[in-house]
């Protein structure tokens, strides 16, 4: 598995809502429609404009067409909503345990 960090920044708690929505109803889509793809992951606390989002990718190769081809779509969709650009990290060696609980 492979996984894109994407650090960035809100222009404004007020669009907080709008992010949400925007990433739920329009992004989301667009990701679960690439090659690869096994999930995303958004991180952020309230009261603050730092968001992370998180995807997973099946392989480099799936995460890099993304970067690619559809990256840039997202990009122009988010930037009414963020400041700058997103700073990006990959991970190429991921571990996904999700504790279900024993009890």
């Amino acid at each position: 598995m492979f996984a894109r960090n994407a650090q960035f920044r809100l222009k404004s708690l007020t669009v907080a809502a709008e992010f949400s929505r925007t990433f739920e109803n329009e992004i989301l889509p667009l990701l679960r429609r690439q090659a690869g793809f096994k999930g995303e992951i958004t991180l952020s606390n309230p009261g603050s404009l730092e968001q992370i989002a998180i995807s997973l990718w099946e392989n480099k190769d799936d995460a890099d067409a993304y970067n690619a081809d559809l990256y840039p779509q997202i990009s122009k969709i988010l930037e009414k909503l963020i400041v700058g650009t997103p700073r990006i990290r990959t991970y190429e060696a991921v571990t996904l345990k999700l504790d279900h609980g024993s009890g």
